[in-house]
């Protein structure tokens, strides 16, 4: 993921290996990581049970949050691929009994956000 990207807010892939090092322990039994993105300090993982997204507080980043959302707590979802002109891909999800969407993420243009699209329409439409 390149610097501009980065400080546009813009998310870059993660490998599934990489993440297994870093996130492992936060894992249920039989629970496999699919994709993985990091946003600048940030990380979200799609995993074959839920969504965790990693949210790194602070000046120092010393706290984190770790957040989950399961699958069939997810209402609606969207993207919007990149244009021309538009640097970025958006993903936008939303929770159960929430008016606005309760998770926005972009992607810069390496992302295949088909491929993100259907990760979650696999798991969601179950």
């Amino acid at each position: 993921m390149g610097l501009f990207s980065s400080l546009l807010g813009n998310a870059g892939a993660v490998s599934q290996e990489d993440l297994l090092k870093k996130y492992g322990q936060l894992l249920t039994e039989g629970e496999a990581i699919e994709l993985g993105f990091k946003l600048i300090r940030d990380t979200f993982i799609f995993t074959n049970k839920r969504l965790i997204l990693v949210d790194v507080q602070g000046l120092t980043g010393s706290k984190i949050e770790y957040k989950t959302v399961t699958y069939k707590s997810i209402t609606r979802f969207s993207i919007e691929t990149a244009g021309t002109f538009d640097l970025d891909a958006e993903l936008k999800i939303w929770i159960s009994g929430e008016d606005q969407p309760s998770v926005k993420k972009q992607f810069n243009k390496s992302i295949n956000v088909y491929e993100v699209q259907k990760v979650l329409a696999f798991h969601v439409l179950k």
